[in-house]
């Protein structure tokens, strides 16, 4: 029998843990962090080394090599989880070959490429992309998007077939030999696609499901055993694989703040540079309408107070309509036993809670306690404190109606945002060196020297 040139094995350990499957799906949530980010780089390998072989006839090695290193640390991710959960042993976050991990994948490299097949295979595939997709589920290790792929961790047959194992393993202690060597025919059926649509190889992908964990012609050896050598892959790549981790996704959100606070600064101001709120349309059946009370609680340092950082913030209703702001319990006194609304959330359908009760004793602009008022709208410099904004009508009367819009001049918007976005760059080359430390670490075996 004709060897391919993508070789699948694997080994299925001798005692798996019966509970451990149950929370593999949590365990790998790091490893699908970093995949996230691989294999977008993986789509843009595939790109550049389309172009390659199109015009040379080889696909450049290093390339090849950061391929095959992201399919290789997919498989063995699926192969800890839910692609057979045929192992208990942690996956490396690597992308180099580890012969010693219970899956192997490994591709010859081609020294020359047709230059016209890279055109069409996409199209010769389509009989393998129907069988992997009912092997996978929704197409599985190929996600059908734009030259995008994604290796599925479970799914159709695959999926249901890992279940079942899961199910005998968990109530027996036994991992069923056959469903081991069927799922990893389908597993090896999918790679072996998925290389070649990669672009890995020039040999059509075989119409055979071959069953068991070694590939046909591999002289079968005894599962290998764990590395003795503490450093060979396990707190010398994972930790800094972990904290990697960590710091691409504060980095994510650090950076997405960034970004989204310059999109603020630069799209939602007005021509008086001011950021301005959606205008939301607001209706009370009582006298008054409360727009919610704001607890201002810094210190007295006043690092976020005053004109440098909030600026002027302000209110903007219907030119007939009264606002004002002021202490909330001088606001409280004035409007207790009024019939009232208190606005409790904002958006398309605005909530109210509704007080019953009387008509105000006094017209709104005859009191002293309102620290900003006016007709129309009002600006104010925030300050420490608690404080309760009002819309109600000149006079007092019942029903208010008005459109309202919260204002805001944040001057340290700008810098904020722009010292957000250069720590998250920051954190996520930081991350990214991280994680690329550990998966291009070499392994040393228990024989390899020390310095």
């Amino acid at each position: 029998m004709t060897t391919y040139p993508v070789r699948v094995n694997a080994h299925v350990d001798p005692v798996l843990n019966r509970w451990l499957w149950l929370v593999k799906w949590l365990l790998v949530i790091p490893h699908y962090v970093v995949l996230a980010f691989l294999w977008p780089a993986f789509a843009v390998v595939g790109l550049a080394a389309f172009v390659a072989i199109l015009a040379t006839g080889r696909y450049p090695r290093p390339l090849f090599d950061f391929a095959l290193g992201v399919l290789r640390w997919t498989w063995r991710v699926a192969y800890y989880s839910f692609g057979a959960l045929a192992t208990d042993r942690y996956p490396p976050f690597s992308l180099g070959a580890e012969p010693d991990y219970p899956a192997t994948l490994d591709i010859a490299y081609p020294e020359r490429l047709s230059r016209g097949l890279v055109l069409v295979k996409w199209l010769l595939a389509l009989p393998h992309l129907v069988i992997v997709a009912v092997f996978l589920g929704g197409g599985g290790y190929l996600v059908s998007r734009a030259d995008e792929w994604a290796l599925s961790p479970a799914g159709g047959l695959v999926g249901l077939f890992t279940l079942i194992a899961g199910v005998v393993l968990l109530f027996t202690g036994r991992y069923p030999r056959g469903v081991f060597d069927f799922v990893l025919g389908m597993d090896r059926w999918a790679l072996r696609v998925a290389a070649y649509v990669g672009l890995m190889t020039d040999a059509y992908p075989p119409f055979r499901l071959d069953t068991g964990g070694d590939e046909p012609g591999t002289t079968v050896l005894d599962a290998p055993a764990p590395p003795t050598d503490p450093d060979s892959g396990t707190a010398a790549r994972v930790v800094p694989a972990v904290l990697g981790v960590l710091l691409l996704l504060a980095g994510v959100g650090t950076s997405a703040a960034g970004a989204l606070g310059l999109w603020v600064d630069t799209t939602q101001r007005d021509a008086a540079g001011v950021v301005t709120t959606p205008v939301e349309h607001l209706h009370a059946d009582g006298y008054a309408l409360e727009l919610g009370t704001a607890e201002m609680n810094w210190t007295d340092a006043g690092w976020v107070v005053g004109e440098d950082w909030l600026g002027r913030v302000g209110i903007r209703v219907d030119h007939d309509a009264f606002v004002g702001i002021g202490p909330t319990p001088a606001v409280e006194r004035y409007l207790a036993g009024v019939e009232r609304d208190r606005v409790k959330g904002f958006g398309d359908q605005a909530l109210y809670q509704h007080s019953t009760g009387t008509a105000p004793a006094t017209a709104p602009h005859h009191q002293d306690f309102w620290v900003a008022s006016g007709y129309g709208g009002l600006t104010w410099v925030a300050q420490p404190g608690d404080w309760t904004a009002v819309v109600m009508n000149p006079d007092g009367s019942r029903v208010v109606d008005t459109d309202v819009t919260a204002t805001a001049t944040l001057p340290a918007l700008t810098p904020v945002a722009w010292s957000l976005l250069g720590a998250g760059v920051a954190l996520l080359f930081l991350g990214g060196g991280l994680v690329l430390f550990a998966a291009t670490r070499p392994t040393r075996t228990p024989g390899d020297s020390h310095a």
